[in-house]
């Protein structure tokens, strides 16, 4: 039993292949061996998409402590498209066990104490509602208050267009969290992963004191096809790919998803040691 499956609600029963292709390299892969592995394919190192679960279980130590699930969505706008949106929210609760896409827990990694917030692409693709403001800005004001590394894993299509401009008021909302961070000299990480866009890059995703991005990661605000429609100019190869970002500066570093542990931990040690050691700050 993982860590979390106490507080995960149980999601839809679903019938799930033992069997998957590698959209990189066409492999087909044993999905309790890719499991193993992290999500990552043995072959040619495509990482997979994680669930927030998984994304937790592969960082935290056992005894993580969720945090703010008491804040639920609403539908405030009574958004219809094809859907009700209260009946959108219903449906990626059942499927993913989870409240909203993003989950936030305090726990260690390795002798670390940290606040780990991540979001989760399968719910409404990862997109960010009040909800989701309200939580990662809670989870700055603890990290604030008990001087604790905030670290964010992200993925997201952007703002939540059914929230209208509540979801687009997140991105000023969480910068501020972030500010008190800063603030306080409290460490914030943000690991990058595939699709970090939208609203969500513009806004928590790319103030992070340290950003990191996982390999071959698509980051951006507009996508690749919406950018080369508007400027009639096609792009170079590997446009907002992690690697393109970070030869011109965008970000710090790409790292491997099963080195991504012990380089969170070497960053945070870094970080912290005066305070781990009772040392007076510089």
């Amino acid at each position: 039993m993982g860590i979390l499956d106490r507080f995960f609600k149980k999601k839809r029963e679903e019938k799930e292949s033992l069997w998957t292709k590698c959209p990189e390299c066409k492999t087909i892969l044993y999905m309790p061996e890719l499991s193993a592995n992290l999500k990552v394919c043995p072959k040619c190192n495509y990482h997979f998409p994680m669930s927030a679960k998984e994304r937790i279980e592969s960082l935290l130590d056992e005894n993580a402590q969720l945090l703010f699930e008491n804040i639920l969505p609403k539908d405030p706008l009574r958004f219809k498209d094809t859907k009700p949106y209260k009946d959108r929210l219903k449906q990626a609760q059942e499927d993913t066990g989870l409240s909203e896409a993003i989950v936030v827990v305090r726990g260690n990694l390795k002798d670390i104490n940290v606040v780990l917030a991540v979001m989760d692409f399968n719910f409404i693709g990862g997109s960010m509602g009040s909800v989701v403001g309200e939580r990662f800005y809670r989870a700055c004001k603890l990290c604030s208050n008990e001087e604790l590394p905030l670290i964010s894993v992200i993925t997201s299509g952007g703002a939540r267009m059914q929230e209208g401009i509540l979801s687009l008021m997140q991105m000023a909302k969480t910068s501020i969290g972030v500010g008190f961070l800063r603030e306080k000299g409290v460490p914030y990480i943000t690991v990058l992963t595939d699709p970090t866009m939208g609203g969500v890059s513009a806004s928590f995703a790319f103030l992070g004191d340290i950003i990191i991005a996982e390999p071959k990661s698509l980051i951006g605000f507009a996508g690749p096809r919406v950018i080369e429609q508007t400027i009639k100019q096609q792009l170079p190869e590997g446009f907002q790919r992690a690697e393109f970002l970070l030869e011109k500066g965008m970000i710090d570093m790409v790292v491997h998803r099963k080195e991504l542990k012990d380089t969170l931990y070497k960053l945070l040690s870094m970080a912290t040691y005066w305070k781990r050691f009772n040392l007076t700050a510089l």
